[in-house]
């Protein structure tokens, strides 16, 4: 059908009119150039003023020539706005290893944004974090692995801008990669500071997601990071912007700037000596789009009074503007926004059944079992008459504006919200006893409310202890320079601990945190981040055994703020008489990347490859039987890991490269495979170009980063 109607438009063009639609849009070649030519048409038509209001976010309606307005909105983990359904935080999503639930959520996402008329969407956060939790937006990334960022964003990236006939069609939205690059690499943990780092470092752990954006789910907007790198500010590195981006990779979208940065290159990094001059880098580098939320003219760059002189005493910087503009107006076209000029929407988002039902699945496979000691958990409702539900996270808080402060960074405000102490009571029933007290605020220094917490305590018979963070204490612009509990948590804790009493600690948070204490004295701990709208229901679930827990740790849990950066991505250390130790202390991370235990067991078996030598072109499999030994269902992520023994270049000791979750059944067991290739099997060799080098590759699988969590087997590439 949409062949005949793009042949019935291409004769229509020929007799000038510049509508087009996108409807059921392939991407074909001979749709692309209908719309390059709607838009040549359009833009000989503009003047200079109606160029320059295009390159601002949501620019308005253009009356005269039918420009239409393309509405945005962030969606990291749900619409940020009133009505939408809330899913769980980006740290969270990671967490369930599952990149088809990611794909089907932002499916979901991009149905609600269509009916509120919302078209553009500034999500995903496809930074790489580089294990250093004082960085407030860790709970914004899917964690501190490339190649499991890559798998989850292009999963996001494709659930929201559909694939094939679907891509960009009137249930699908355009999505924005952020932030390129390398942004959360800065030596003191700091939103925006500067990176500085080799190119190697560049390539191996901060592009390979935004490649795959671009390749592979076809993004049609990225948004640079307000850092400069290496010296040069993100939004006026045409190397990067253009080169990279255009020239190497084919990126075909527009770029719109992170929030003020086009200014920013005079008012932070001093570079440019006006907005202007501001203007003029970011337009030559290829920023197409000026993002000042508010559009107040103190912030703007790519408006009238800053351009219009410059651009009219200077056509030949014209050029510049037509090239932005025709980027914009091509994705206008694709959206389809041409043919629903003037079509009424709803005046708020409404969430539905379907997709908070989603939101509470995706909730119930994020939560991670931590520690587990005797087997504490699940609870046995049959065997307890009360329980004491503690903590500055265990009830429903909410600011005034609406806002839940448990939800995480970005998110909308949902037609409810489930806290901890409400998914509890909504389980027992009145079956068993809830003696409820929060023992402090989340960030209060007072002990007084710890008399009511210990009195809870000691008439229960078991303590549920909800701690951790919120958006006031993480997020963006919220980072610390410690990452123990904030206030009198850990007070509160050693206080209920010392009554003797079985605890559980639920930590709702968006960073990994320093909780020694607790990893030491407390026998078990839920590791939830910000679960979405339905916390407490997967929560309690997860307590009573209705849900078994599999979700897997995505970042490193240092045990000081001095340990930090602390990631698995670590390099061969001294093997002098350090050993690459500290002198005092741990070296290794409280918790790893990768780590998650299950209310049953699993056993690992077989580890076997269909060819144990391969050509450098070659592939093979690598395959392993895991068996479900324990008593209840579970999921198991399978994680594969490769390092090649002897390289021309320093290598990571191990580097993921696959993964997949699985359920087993009591007794079940599944054969898990995974392809060995020349993609990854590759490094990048000391002049930077990707290789695969003969020789012996260590391949290993297992259920965490840990050495001792994972089997290996040779590999021969010659």
């Amino acid at each position: 059908m949409h062949k005949m109607y793009y042949k019935s438009l291409f004769i229509i063009l020929l007799a000038g009119s510049h509508i087009v639609s996108s409807q059921n849009n392939t991407n074909s070649k001979s749709e692309n150039s209908i719309i390059d030519k709607s838009v040549a048409s359009l833009l000989d038509k503009m003047t200079l003023d109606e160029k320059i209001a295009e390159l601002t976010q949501d620019a308005p309606t253009n009356e005269r020539l039918g420009i239409p307005i393309m509405n945005y909105s962030e969606c990291l983990h749900g619409l940020w706005l009133p009505g939408a359904t809330v899913y769980p935080q980006a740290i969270a999503l990671g967490g369930t290893w599952e990149p088809e639930l990611i794909r089907e959520m932002t499916t979901d996402i991009a149905k609600e944004a269509r009916a509120a008329n919302l078209t553009h969407c500034y999500s995903p956060n496809l930074d790489v974090i580089s294990g250093d939790a004082r960085y407030g937006r860790v709970e914004e990334s899917y964690g501190e692995d490339p190649y499991l960022v890559t798998r989850m964003g292009v999963a996001f990236i494709e659930g929201l801008q559909g694939k094939g006939d679907e891509y960009l069609d009137e249930n699908h939205i355009l999505a924005t990669a952020k932030h390129f690059v390398g942004y959360p690499e800065n030596r003191r943990g700091i939103n925006g500071g500067f990176s500085d780092m080799s190119e190697r470092r560049l390539y191996e752990v901060f592009m390979p997601p935004f490649e795959a954006a671009v390749k592979e789910a076809k993004v049609g907007s990225i948004m640079p990071g307000h850092q400069d790198l290496n010296g040069i500010p993100m939004h006026m590195d045409g190397e990067l912007l253009t080169g990279l981006l255009r020239e190497q990779w084919g990126f075909d979208g527009f770029i719109v700037s992170d929030n003020n940065d086009v200014l920013r290159l005079n008012s932070m990094h001093y570079i440019a000596k006006n907005k202007t001059e501001a203007a003029l880098l970011g337009l030559k580098a290829g920023v197409d789009m000026d993002l000042v939320i508010g559009k107040s003219p103190e912030y703007s760059s790519y408006i009238n009074h800053v351009l219009l002189d410059t651009l009219t005493n200077n056509p030949s910087l014209v050029k510049y503007v037509d090239q932005s503009v025709s980027r914009i107006l091509r994705a206008k076209y694709k959206l389809g926004l041409f043919e629903n000029i003037g079509k009424t929407y709803p005046d708020s988002v409404v969430s539905k059944p379907e997709s908070q039902a989603l939101a509470l699945k995706i909730a119930k496979k994020a939560i991670t079992l931590l520690k587990n000691d005797g087997d504490l958990l699940p609870l046995d409702r049959k065997k307890i008459k009360s329980i004491a539900v503690i903590g500055p996270n265990a009830a429903e808080v909410r600011f005034p504006n609406g806002k839940y402060p448990q939800l995480g960074g970005y998110a909308g405000i949902p037609p409810y919200y489930i806290s901890v102490l409400e998914g509890i009571q909504n389980k027992v029933g009145k079956n068993i006893k809830i003696n409820y007290a929060e023992g402090a605020p989340l960030k209060s220094t007072s002990t007084e409310g710890f008399a009511e917490a210990i009195a809870a305590a000691k008439k229960s018979d078991v303590v549920i202890l909800a701690l951790g963070g919120s958006t006031e204490t993480c997020g963006e612009g919220l980072d610390r320079d410690n990452i123990d509990l904030f206030g009198v948590q850990n007070e509160l804790v050693e206080a209920i601990h010392k009554i003797g009493k079985p605890i559980v600690v639920v930590l709702i948070n968006g960073r990994p945190l320093s909780i020694n204490y607790i990893a030491e004295n407390i026998p078990a701990i839920l590791e939830t981040w910000y679960l979405g709208m339905n916390s407490g229901e997967a929560i309690a679930e997860t307590l009573f055994g209705d849900n078994n827990p599999g979700g897997k740790l995505t970042v490193s849990f240092p045990r000081s703020v001095g340990q930090i950066p602390v990631t698995y991505l670590e390099r061969p250390d001294f093997v002098g008489s350090g050993k690459g130790q500290y002198k005092f202390s741990d070296k290794s991370p409280l918790f790893p990347f990768g780590f998650g235990l299950s209310y049953t067991r699993f056993e690992y078996s077989n580890l076997k490859l269909l060819n144990a030598s391969i050509a450098i072109d070659g592939k093979t499999i690598v395959s392993v039987d895991i068996k479900n030994t324990g008593a209840v269902v579970g999921d198991e992520v399978v994680q594969m890991y490769v390092r090649d023994d002897f390289a021309s270049v320093g290598r990571y000791n191990k580097m993921l490269k696959g993964f997949d979750r699985i359920t087993l059944k009591p007794g079940e067991t599944k054969t898990v495979s995974f392809e060995l290739n020349s993609d990854n099997l590759s490094l990048y060799d000391k002049d930077m170009q990707k290789v695969v080098e003969p020789g012996d590759f260590t391949i290993s699988v297992g259920s965490s980063s840990l050495e001792k969590d994972l089997k290996t087997i040779k590999l021969e590439v010659k």
